[in-house]
Protein backbone atom coordinates (compact mmCIF):
# COMPACT_ATOMS: atom_id res chain seq x y z
CA UNK A 1 0.00 0.00 0.00
CA UNK A 2 1.44 3.42 -0.91
CA UNK A 3 2.60 5.68 1.89
CA UNK A 4 2.77 9.46 1.67
CA UNK A 5 1.67 12.69 3.35
CA UNK A 6 -1.69 14.42 3.78
CA UNK A 7 -1.35 18.19 4.31
CA UNK A 8 -4.22 20.11 5.82
CA UNK A 9 -4.73 23.83 5.22
CA UNK A 10 -6.82 26.50 6.99
CA UNK A 11 -10.10 25.10 8.40
CA UNK A 12 -9.03 21.52 7.61
CA UNK A 13 -5.87 22.03 9.67
CA UNK A 14 -7.94 23.35 12.55
CA UNK A 15 -10.46 20.48 12.33
CA UNK A 16 -7.75 17.80 12.15
CA UNK A 17 -5.69 19.45 14.88
CA UNK A 18 -2.47 19.14 12.89
CA UNK A 19 -0.86 20.39 9.70
CA UNK A 20 0.07 17.04 8.19
CA UNK A 21 0.08 13.31 8.78
CA UNK A 22 1.07 10.19 6.88
CA UNK A 23 -1.26 8.20 4.68
CA UNK A 24 -1.16 4.49 4.00
CA UNK A 25 -3.78 4.18 1.27
CA UNK A 26 -4.24 3.16 -2.35
CA UNK A 27 -6.80 5.84 -3.27
CA UNK A 28 -7.79 9.33 -2.21
CA UNK A 29 -11.08 7.93 -0.88
CA UNK A 30 -9.18 5.48 1.34
CA UNK A 31 -6.91 8.22 2.67
CA UNK A 32 -9.81 10.55 3.43
CA UNK A 33 -11.85 7.80 5.11
CA UNK A 34 -8.87 6.99 7.33
CA UNK A 35 -8.53 10.68 8.22
CA UNK A 36 -12.23 10.82 9.15
CA UNK A 37 -11.77 7.82 11.45
CA UNK A 38 -8.70 9.36 13.13
CA UNK A 39 -10.35 12.77 13.55
CA UNK A 40 -14.10 12.25 14.07
CA UNK A 41 -16.39 15.25 14.17
CA UNK A 42 -15.67 18.56 12.48
CA UNK A 43 -13.16 17.21 9.94
CA UNK A 44 -15.86 15.25 8.11
CA UNK A 45 -17.93 18.41 7.61
CA UNK A 46 -14.89 20.36 6.43
CA UNK A 47 -13.75 17.63 4.00
CA UNK A 48 -17.13 17.73 2.23
CA UNK A 49 -16.36 21.33 1.14
CA UNK A 50 -12.69 20.88 0.28
CA UNK A 51 -10.85 20.58 -2.98
CA UNK A 52 -7.81 18.33 -3.26
CA UNK A 53 -4.47 18.26 -5.00
CA UNK A 54 -2.71 14.92 -5.42
CA UNK A 55 0.97 15.35 -6.17
CA UNK A 56 0.23 18.90 -7.30
CA UNK A 57 -2.59 17.93 -9.67
CA UNK A 58 -6.19 19.06 -9.03
CA UNK A 59 -8.62 16.22 -8.39
CA UNK A 60 -11.57 18.28 -9.61
CA UNK A 61 -14.80 16.33 -9.97
CA UNK A 62 -13.20 12.88 -10.32
CA UNK A 63 -14.57 10.25 -7.95
CA UNK A 64 -12.14 9.93 -5.06
CA UNK A 65 -12.22 6.13 -5.42
CA UNK A 66 -10.61 6.50 -8.86
CA UNK A 67 -7.76 8.77 -7.77
CA UNK A 68 -4.73 6.51 -7.15
CA UNK A 69 -2.09 7.56 -4.63
CA UNK A 70 1.62 7.06 -5.19
CA UNK A 71 4.38 5.98 -2.86
CA UNK A 72 5.89 9.13 -1.37
CA UNK A 73 3.04 11.26 -2.71
CA UNK A 74 1.28 14.25 -1.22
CA UNK A 75 -2.42 15.01 -0.80
CA UNK A 76 -3.22 18.68 -0.19
CA UNK A 77 -6.57 19.32 1.54
CA UNK A 78 -7.79 22.80 0.56
CA UNK A 79 -10.92 24.26 2.17
CA UNK A 80 -12.63 27.17 0.41
CA UNK A 81 -10.62 30.34 1.02
CA UNK A 82 -12.11 33.78 1.56
CA UNK A 83 -10.77 36.77 -0.26
CA UNK A 84 -9.05 37.02 -3.58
Amino acid sequence: MPKGTVRYWAAAKSAAGLAEEPYDAATLADALNAARERHPGELDRVLRRCSFLVDGNPVGTRAHETVRLAEGGTVEVLPPFAGG
